[in-house]
């Protein structure tokens, strides 16, 4: 008289998606941090690395910290920066921000001041 009804039973077209189809937002979203984020970044510190190689006596840098100076030394982690007439520091290779002018260019400034 009373039937049994069956909660669970195979169901037309309600399964699971399978296979690759279910990794695929994952992979995607992988994709998306890839090229927004880690590329460029990879290639910020690759552009880092080259810079700072290829320091040389004479250059004119700015430091991590804002500091304008004239490299007077290098060695292998400390730079000796000359930041005015006299007045010499030390920093580490790993703290140039930037290189502001060659060693062509701080010749032709002084020789303007002169």
């Amino acid at each position: 008289m009373i039937s049994t009804a069956y909660a669970m039973g195979q169901g037309g077209g309600t399964g699971q998606a399978g296979g690759i189809a279910g990794f695929l937002p994952i992979i995607i979203l992988f994709a998306i941090f890839y090229f927004l984020l880690i590329r460029p970044q990879q290639k910020k510190a690759k552009e880092h690395r080259e810079m700072i190689a290829n320091l040389k006596k004479g250059i004119r840098i700015i430091t991590s910290g804002g500091v304008y100076g004239t490299i007077q030394s290098i060695d292998d982690t400390t730079i000796g920066l000359e930041i005015a007439e006299k007045v010499k520091i030390k920093i580490s290779r790993g703290n140039v921000a930037a290189v502001i002018s060659g060693s062509e260019n701080v010749k032709i400034e002084d020789k303007k001041k002169k």
